[in-house]
């Protein structure tokens, strides 16, 4: 007793200090990106990419964006791979020891992302202190320490390559975590780290379901198929009842909406909803005020942001700007520089800006994942919206879907085609598909002018998934587990066509 009491006043006091200090960027947010920016330029500036580009020669912001190109993946790849081979003082000072494997999508190619020691500690792991301390602050109630906390990650074994280590970021932070941590959390270090998701799936549902579980992390649909596995396997009706002191889920990775519900019958209960923004690049917002569906955006993480307006996003030579001239309600990729070496990177992801006093922000989407092929700009934020009107008009619910074009033959209109894997089917499917087609019109403009008469678009084509489709799929290329999943949306075929394939 004396040494749990110990532990939260502890706790308690980095609570406290952290708060001070996440006040202080909210009140300062400018300076301390600027301090950011500079500070990184300085460390680097003896590095291979800080000589290529002049880093000891810039002064100001202009000089950064007239001296260091905006790259994609691709294009910083060379200098990863030499990282990642061993060589020093890449892009990023001294050796980079780690490197968090993720594909992005379900593609089969692999992107290596650089995890230096400064952005697993004072990013990753910092965010990960932070999103504890902003509950605890809010919910000053709450009995968090006193309980476990379920984390799922994704296929966390590590492999060792060239002199680095390489695997998903959970491993690497489950890896590294301190001890205190591990103590504090279920399923244990030894089951986390397993590699086959099937297994690993068992064996944590074997641990968790004997534990007195406080709080819950990780990405909703793959932790939705592990409560229903401990459902199936311990006697009880609801979550609340094997875990009666389940209080928040922290949740990220994917949209939340689709699954809200669905949380709320399989715990059985109210509970606190966080979301949290991170990605093997680096951790970006949490959820700061309760019942809220905009994300902090966190400043003093080591990561410098800057934002390309969506409008201009294909431009040539599109306009860049910083978080001091960006605008709320307008649709933004991000572009990042981190304390793990990646300069002026094109993470892919789409944000919007809800208040910029202080900056927090709504996910819209990925750069490459909407539908355009006929001048209607669909989004993911759209499709979730009309989801949701047509899934409560007809008491149903989504667990999975996806949407590409069907496009024009010869006389024939356009369509967009859709499979949707519900967990409660609609009586009347042909209503919910005329909601969804009615509200993607009523908030989407351009969607609405494109199906006007069904000249260029045609009423949606919808599928129903057979059970476990996208799960099987995703199980055939080994990407089961972690931010793992079937885009949403694609501006062409390639994840529908075998998909639908496989619904025969």
């Amino acid at each position: 007793m004396a040494t749990k009491a110990l532990f939260n006043t502890v706790v308690n006091w980095f609570i406290r200090q952290r708060i001070d200090q996440i006040q202080n960027f909210m009140d300062h947010p400018i300076e301390t990106q600027k301090g950011i920016l500079f500070s990184q330029l300085f460390h680097a500036e003896d590095t291979e990419y800080g000589r290529k580009y002049g880093f000891n020669s810039i002064s100001s912001y202009q000089d950064f964006k007239n001296k260091v190109p905006v790259v994609t993946y691709e294009e910083m790849e060379p200098y990863i791979e030499k990282a990642r081979q061993g060589q020093k003082d890449v892009s990023w000072p001294g050796y980079i020891k780690h490197f968090a494997k993720s594909s992005g999508t379900t593609n089969a190619r692999s992107k290596f992302i650089p995890i230096s020691a400064e952005s697993l500690e004072y990013c990753h792991m910092k965010a990960g202190k932070d999103m504890v301390s902003i509950y605890a602050n809010n919910h000053p109630e709450n009995q968090l320490f006193n309980y476990k906390n379920l984390r799922l990650g994704g296929s966390s074994e590590l492999y060792a390559d060239f002199n680095t280590k390489f695997g998903d970021l959970s491993a690497i932070l489950i890896d590294n975590l301190p001890f205190w941590v591990e103590i504090t959390t279920t399923p244990s270090k030894k089951v986390s780290l397993m590699g086959e998701w099937e297994s690993k799936l068992k064996a944590i549902t074997s641990e968790v379901k004997n534990e007195d579980v406080g709080s819950i992390l990780g990405v909703p649909s793959w932790m939705m198929v592990l409560l229903q596995r401990v459902l199936k396997e311990t006697d009880v009706k609801n979550i609340s009842e094997l875990w009666p002191n389940l209080e928040v889920f922290f949740h990220g990775g994917i949209s939340f909406k689709p699954y809200k519900e669905q949380f709320k019958q399989i715990i059985g209960k109210n509970i606190n909803y966080y979301e949290i923004y991170n990605a093997s690049e680096g951790f970006f917002g949490i959820q700061d005020r309760p019942n809220s569906d905009e994300m902090l955006l966190m400043l003093d993480y080591g990561i410098f942001y800057e934002f390309i307006p969506m409008d201009q996003f294909h431009y040539s030579n599109p306009k860049v700007v910083s978080l001091e001239d960006v605008e709320v309600g307008k649709n933004y990729a991000m572009v990042i520089t981190t304390n793990g070496g990646l300069w002026r990177y094109l993470i892919g992801d789409t944000v919007v800006f809800t208040s910029v006093n202080p900056f927090r922000i709504k996910i819209t989407g990925r750069t490459k994942h909407y539908i355009n092929a006929f001048g209607e700009e669909l989004m993911i934020t759209n499709v979730e919206s009309a989801l949701s009107k047509a899934c409560e008009a007809t008491n149903s619910a989504v667990s999975d879907f996806t949407g590409a074009p069907v496009f024009m033959k010869e006389n024939e209109g356009g369509a967009h085609e859709w499979i949707f894997e519900f967990c409660e089917k609609p009586h009347d499917l042909e209503r919910f598909i005329d909601i969804f087609d009615g509200h993607l019109k009523s908030i989407n403009s351009d969607y609405e002018a494109k199906r006007y008469n069904n000249i260029t678009l045609k009423r949606p084509i919808v599928h129903i998934a057979k059970e476990k489709l996208f799960y099987n799929w995703l199980e055939s290329k080994g990407k089961l587990g972690g931010q793992n999943k079937v885009p949403r949306l694609s501006n062409d075929r390639e994840y529908i066509d075998p998909l639908l394939e496989l619904n025969k």
